[in-house]
């Protein structure tokens, strides 16, 4: 009885205080009880700024990381995935900026059992084929499928993991399936993750919501990128800016395994890479 008293009134003292205290400084209350669904850590697909980054890669970096970026996606160019360092160098400039990178898109066809080497030495978690393009027969997904498991076991075997980045082609149906469920149906879960490109799904005509629930676990990163209409077309906007239901879609995607929420731009209206970089991270900031 003694304890239940007690317990009750440090629930009600709890409460009292809740009320009296603006929300927002009981982050744990929003959190846990409200179920409020923040972003505490994202990150960038260098492919925003690759033409500043291969100007000045440790500049761009710095910058960056001074917007509020605690998390790197590069992608494999000219340079290499590190931008003319080593991986260990790559790491280390990042380490002093308090960021890290995270994951990769590069070419899954050459050098592969290196790149995971080298991924998995600088504590990296992801390696992605960002493009396979379109296909004329549903066969040709089921064989990148095979070929997806087998780059998913180098992954594995070096203690990182292999993904698959959408564009909006493999959401069109092809002799009456869907390319994206066919690669997703003939891939180990286990060996196999997939980054869902928020755009481009909804650019299909899709809702992400519908396959974070019919595909749970299976999407673990993301690519946050607001989708605008234009006379012609769609085009990538600022966050926040187009038509995309960022709050639902995020929610439903951390409710099935997402974790990592990485921006990407792609079209600059009045504006240049880098302050477009630096308006998406403040919308995500007070997401």
């Amino acid at each position: 009885m003694k304890n239940d008293r007690r317990n009750f009134i440090k629930l009600s003292s709890l409460s009292a205080l809740g009320l009296a205290m603006p929300v927002k400084r009981f982050s744990f209350l929003n959190d846990e009880i409200f179920g409020e669904q923040k972003i505490k850590e994202f990150g960038i697909q260098l492919w925003t700024v690759k033409e500043d980054m291969a100007i000045n890669a440790k500049d761009t970096l710095k910058q960056i990381a001074g917007f509020g970026y605690k998390q790197i996606e590069s992608f494999e160019g000219k340079q290499g995935m590190f931008w003319g360092m080593t991986h260990k160098e790559f790491k280390s400039y990042l380490d002093g900026l308090g960021t890290k990178i995270i994951s990769s898109h590069c070419d899954i066809t050459k050098d592969f059992e290196r790149k995971a080497a080298e991924a998995a030495e600088i504590g990296m978690k992801y390696l992605i084929c960002p493009w396979k393009g379109p296909q004329k027969s549903i066969d040709d997904f089921k064989k990148f499928a095979d070929e997806f498991n087998k780059c998913g076991e180098v992954c594995k075997k070096n203690g990182i993991r292999f993904a698959y980045h959408n564009h909006d082609y493999s959401w069109k149906p092809i002799d009456g399936q869907i390319p994206q469920e066919v690669m997703m149906d003939n891939t180990d879960k286990n060996l196999v993750d997939f980054e869902m490109d928020i755009y481009w799904v909804v650019a299909a005509g899709v809702n992400p919501k519908v396959y974070f629930k019919k595909y749970p676990n299976r999407f673990r990163l993301c690519h946050v990128k607001d989708l605008g209409k234009t006379a012609t077309g769609s085009e990538s906007v600022h966050l926040g800016k187009g038509t995309i239901d960022f709050h639902s879609i995020i929610k439903s995607g951390k409710e099935n395994g997402l974790e990592y929420f990485i921006v990407e731009q792609e079209a600059f209206t009045n504006t240049n890479p880098l302050e477009s970089a630096k308006i998406d991270a403040a919308y995500l900031k007070a997401f």
